[in-house]
């Protein structure tokens, strides 16, 4: 059976399959940590997972971006040393970006 992407019910039905398949590892991971005792090291390890992913969605954007990608991650880093938060950092690093392409076609 294929499933054609073109049609509107294909492509409901491929988003429909892969919001499954991230609430699927979403929730699997509240049911596994049941069963893991959280001591200092894996408590750490838990904190620092967020970094860890952010980095290794960064790292190729770093090593094959443009002035727009530089401009911000830039702009991320100064917004997070100014205000301490990552949510408004990353903001501001989209917004970067997006002035940046809007403005100079990059």
């Amino acid at each position: 059976m294929s499933i054609d992407p073109n049609t509107t019910a294909g492509f409901a039905i491929i988003v429909f399959a892969m919001a499954l398949a991230a609430y699927a590892t979403r929730i699997s991971g509240f049911f596994l940590m049941r069963f893991v005792a959280v001591t200092p090291r894996v408590e750490a390890w838990l904190k620092a997972l967020p970094l860890a992913i952010m980095g290794a969605i960064l790292a190729p954007i770093a090593m094959h971006g443009g002035p727009a990608e530089y401009a911000g991650f830039a702009a991320t880093i100064a917004v997070f040393l100014w205000r301490r938060n990552d949510i408004i950092a990353a903001l501001a690093g989209m917004a970067a970006v997006a002035a940046m392409r809007a403005l100079f076609g990059l």
